[in-house]
Formats: structure tokens, C-alpha cells, sequence
């Protein structure tokens, strides 16, 4: 484990003898936990070493299993649990906040610990990332691996193309104008732009893109979406120009996981992709590259993304506890800096921000607080009940759009229909 995990664990780890005596009295001595891997990096070595301080401090074992994808990860933890050997807490997506309560499968945090402490931990989050965990006065789930979408760009090729490499798109026009003069056809084919279309991704894609033209995709209650008002058109309809009328970005599918490759080897000048993949794309390009917000129609907006830790009811009250424990120990302020440092996603809490390990490294690397400094202009992810369902509904309408096969305001309709059809049963009178 590296100095600076250390320290961080020391005094995480002290912190962890003013927690509430419900949690020191507990028990349980080892955990399963299910846990996403979504991007490139060394992060099941990150969390491993985490889980490791955890059990030197506290006797309790953690066993992380690294499971997949999102979507993977979601699936083998709902199978397990209904067979009744599943983990007792993990990572899963902030949006599926909804289905998972409807699965009955959650214990909310005020139903292992109620105490004033514990309640203004939970208050200490920044208020954007809570908009995903709160429901009928409760906190399912509690910020983690959280992300906003932002853009990196190859500063080298907007030199070469005589872009200024210190004044990144900001808007639509301006995206457009850039990608194409950095997209080239002739030898060496290079996208001025690419953005993830495939399923699973898609959705959050263009959760960003309504945002951009000041629209929401779903209710607060996730019981209704809004795919065919025209501003979803509209933001559908830009996204297919860019691919068939500007031909800055590819048509049909480009998948999630090579825009980072794509970025990296110069096949693709900029990227819509999460700080995730910051500290990746640090350690890996081989050019001067920059990072920025999303441009809109009119000035950056974006959208929240990554993963909540969960508690499972199946998992016993000692084991809740215990995993609540957990919890706090990964978002205490100087191990939530580490984690930012080392990965590129948010420190969670104000309070992490004004450590001198992030203070420090925010000073040397200032493209580590874009995405803190655009949270006022984000929305939250696309979040409904069935929101597998309504994702597939989406995301397949939507590469129709890209391959060319629907337009915007066909796709916009039957995307809406299908979710319209699964919601239906959610809708109260």
C-alpha cells in the first residue's frame, strides 16, 4: 500500500472509535461485497488495499468480488441474493435506486443506525450525489464511485489544426466547428468526436445531451420519462448530425470501452467519458490533453453517473452494521481524497476537498476539479422503476438513430411507448 493510502487509512481508521457503540458492539467478522469494474485502471488493487486497512483496523474481512460491468455486477447480485448466498452490500449504479427498492431487496441506512452521528455524515455529501439515494424520507443508498460526463481533448491536434488548446468547445456550434477541423478522412482516419452508443451507456450519453438543451429525461418519482417532448427530440436529432450531416463523430455503434483506446492512440480528438478515467488517461497519453466540461446549445451542462454502496436485507444486523462501517470508512475525508487521486472519480464530500492531499494535488493538476466545478449545471442519471427495461428501450431506439435507420422523432416515439408500457404498472391515480 502506497504512503499516502496509509495515512489515509490511519486516520479513517481512528475516526472509526467515535463511531455510534450500535456499530462498535457488532460482531460479524467477514463481508461479501460485489463490486463494478466499469473502467480502465488499477482499481480492484485501489479497493483491495482499502478492504485490507479496513480489516487491520477493525478485525473485519471484506472480500471484494470483482463482478462485471454495471449492468453484470447488478444481475449475479440479484441472482445471489434470491439464492440466497448473496453479498451483503455492494456498488451498483446510483439509478437504480427505484428498481432495487422495488426488488425489496435494500436496507436503508436509518434502519441500521438512526443516531444524530450517523445522520449528519449522511448530511455531509454533496447535495447532487444524495439526489439519487433519498426516497420517502430515507437514504437507500450512499455515494461512492461518482462521476459527472465531461470531455477530454488532445491539445496537441488542436494546436495542428489551429484550435486554441486553451479554449475547448463550449457550445454545440463550436463542438461542431472543431470536430470538423480535427476529423480526417484522408490517411490516418480521425474522429473529432466520440461518444458512446452502445447499451448500457447510451442512455447516460444522452441524459447529458436533453440536459444541454435544459430537459429532463424522468420524474422525480421514476415512474414516468419524457423521450418524446421536443426537446428530447431535439438533442436526438443533434446527436445523429453529428454522425450523418456533420460527420464528426462515426455512424451505427461505438462502444464504451474504446473511447479511451480511441483517445489514447490519436484516433479520436476528443471524448465524452467519465473522470473515472481520469487518472487513467493521465498515466497513459503520450500528448498534452485537456479536460472540460460538456459543451450545450448554449454553455456547458452535463449529467451525475457511477455507482452507490447498497446494504442487502439478506445480510444479518451484525453484517449491516458491519457494512455501514465499511461505508464510512471509505467516505472519511482523507481516504475520499485518496480515492480521487488514484482513480479520477469525485471525492464525494465537501470535506475531502480541503484536505492538504487534494488541496495539493488539485493545485498541480487542475483538471482534477472540472467535474466538481460543473456539478451546479448537472441533472441525475436516468432513473425509473424497471430501469433495465426502460434503458433497453432507450438505448435500442437510440442506435436505430445512429445507424440511420430511424429518425430522431421515430426513435424519440417508440422509445417513449415501450417505457410508457413498462411504467404503466408504477403509475399512481
Amino acid at each position: 500500500m502506497t504512503q499516502i493510502t496509509r495515512r489515509a487509512a490511519l486516520i479513517a481508521g481512528a475516526s472509526l472509535l467515535a463511531t455510534p457503540s450500535l456499530l462498535r458492539a457488532q460482531t460479524a467478522q467477514e463481508l461479501s461485497f460485489y463490486y463494478p469494474i466499469a473502467i480502465g485502471g488499477p482499481v480492484p488493487r485501489i479497493i483491495d488495499g482499502y478492504c485490507e486497512a479496513f480489516q487491520r483496523e477493525t478485525g473485519i474481512k471484506v472480500n471484494p468480488v470483482y463482478a462485471g460491468s454495471y449492468g453484470e455486477t447488478l444481475t449475479k447480485a440479484v441472482t445471489a441474493i434470491r439464492g440466497g448466498a448473496g453479498p451483503h452490500f455492494s456498488v451498483l449504479l446510483a439509478a437504480e435506486l427505484h428498481s432495487l427498492r422495488d426488488m425489496d431487496i435494500l436496507a436503508p441506512i436509518e434502519d441500521i443506525d438512526a443516531s444524530a452521528e450517523t445522520a449528519a455524515w449522511l448530511g455531509g455529501f454533496f447535495p447532487a450525489f444524495l439526489a439519487n439515494s433519498k426516497a420517502e424520507a430515507k437514504t437507500w443508498s450512499v455515494p461512492f464511485q461518482r462521476s459527472t460526463s465531461v470531455y477530454y481533448y488532445n491539445k496537441d491536434q488542436f494546436r495542428e489544426v489551429g484550435l486554441n488548446p486553451d479554449a475547448p468547445p463550449a457550445t454545440w456550434a463550436q463542438l461542431v466547428e472543431a470536430g470538423q477541423k480535427l476529423t480526417r478522412r484522408e490517411g490516418s482516419a480521425r474522429w473529432g468526436v466520440q461518444m458512446a452508443t452502445n447499451s448500457g451507456t447510451a442512455q447516460w450519453t444522452f441524459g447529458a445531451l436533453a440536459n444541454q438543451v435544459n430537459h429532463q429525461l424522468m420524474n422525480a418519482a421514476g415512474t414516468e420519462v419524457f423521450f418524446n417532448h421536443p426537446r428530447a427530440i431535439e438533442a436526438a436529432a443533434f446527436w445523429r448530425a453529428m454522425a450523418y450531416d456533420h460527420r464528426i463523430q462515426p455512424q451505427g455503434l461505438t462502444d464504451w470501452a474504446t473511447l479511451a483506446p480511441s483517445f489514447l492512440n490519436g484516433t479520436a480528438s476528443m471524448i465524452w467519458n467519465t473522470t473515472g478515467n481520469l487518472t487513467n488517461i493521465r498515466t497513459n497519453a503520450r500528448f498534452d490533453f485537456g479536460v472540460a466540461g460538456l459543451p450545450g446549445k448554449d454553455g456547458p451542462r452535463t449529467v451525475v453517473g457511477g455507482g452507490n454502496l447498497y446494504v442487502f436485507k439478506n445480510a444479518s444486523p451484525a453484517e449491516r452494521a458491519a457494512a455501514l462501517r465499511f461505508m464510512r470508512f471509505l467516505t472519511q475525508p482523507e481516504l475520499a481524497a485518496d480515492w480521487c487521486i488514484k482513480t479520477g472519480y469525485l471525492a464525494v464530500r465537501p470535506d475531502a476537498w480541503e484536505t492538504e492531499n487534494l488541496r495539493r494535488y488539485s493545485a498541480e493538476f487542475p483538471a482534477a476539479t472540472v467535474a466538481k466545478n460543473q456539478l451546479p449545471v448537472a441533472v441525475g442519471e436516468l432513473s425509473t422503476y424497471e430501469n433495465q427495461r426502460v434503458y433497453k428501450a432507450l438505448n435500442d431506439n437510440l442506435q436505430a438513430l445512429l445507424a440511420g435507420s430511424k429518425s430522431a422523432q421515430q426513435a424519440m416515439a417508440d422509445a417513449q411507448a415501450e417505457a410508457d408500457r413498462v411504467l404503466r404498472p408504477f403509475r399512481r391515480a
